[in-house]
């Protein structure tokens, strides 16, 4: 087998973490006086880089952005509106953050097949580990709700790492996992992930089952693309 570790994304790739981030996301936007009736496929559009930049996000498309707008937000290209600001993004995700962390596991729960993928991989002894933008706390909360003993490895964003796509929590995932760059692949569900496997100078595998669809992933770079939990073993341990 070319793989000897598996790097996994964890919203929209190994949990179906949608309802209650979107939950959050319009507790905290009705408690902080903005639009709160998002829905699922609104949130889909909003998350991926980050708790701050699903915010932006948020804000921006209330104030009138373009849906196909909101990808260049959290990058060197993003426009966003005047009237969005990072003290208003910090006041809502003091509000988001600890609810969030409170009603993380209320709907989520592990996409088809992915427990049993994960322990057959395991089995193979491939290493296993997640590394995830969402909140490290929520990280370490749902992996052991869902995935106890399953991970060797699992990070979440914290501020003393740059988060995806810098590649910073590859390398210190690789760096504990004791594997080589060549010998491991990234498994994401969005255009983060790819750019993250990219600058991690990784292979990638792309899941359609999350947040973005296939030919999304395809537009953004996406080489191979798998729809479901056994074409995903499949593609790891070929």
């Amino acid at each position: 087998m070319k793989y000897q570790a598996a790097i996994f994304d964890m919203d929209g790739t190994i949990l179906n973490t949608i309802e209650d981030l979107t939950n959050a996301l319009n507790y905290a936007m009705k408690e902080t006086g903005h639009r709160h009736n998002y829905t699922n496929e609104d949130t889909k559009n909003f998350f991926g880089s980050g708790v701050e930049v699903a915010l932006t996000r948020a804000l921006a498309y209330e104030a009138g952005a373009r849906l196909d707008s909101l990808v260049a937000v959290g990058t060197k290209d993003e426009v966003i509106p005047k009237s969005v600001t990072k003290e208003e993004v910090e006041r809502i995700s003091q509000v988001y953050r600890p609810y969030y962390a409170a009603h993380a596991g209320i709907a989520t729960k592990p996409f088809d097949g992915i427990v049993e993928m994960i322990q057959a991989l395991k089995a193979k002894g491939i290493a296993c580990a997640v590394v995830s933008n969402k909140p490290d706390e929520a990280v370490q909360s749902l992996v052991k709700t869902f995935f106890d003993g399953v991970f060797d490895f699992s990070l979440g964003q914290k501020a003393s790492i740059k988060r995806k796509p810098a590649p910073d929590m590859n390398e210190e995932c690789l760096r504990v996992l004791k594997v080589a760059r060549e010998h491991c692949v990234y498994i994401g569900d969005s255009e983060i992930d790819v750019q993250t496997a990219q600058n991690s100078a990784m292979d990638e595998i792309a899941v359609t089952w999350g947040f973005r669809s296939a030919d999304f992933l395809k537009t953004h770079g996406a080489n191979e693309i798998v729809n479901d939990s056994n074409e995903l073993f499949a593609a790891i341990t070929k």
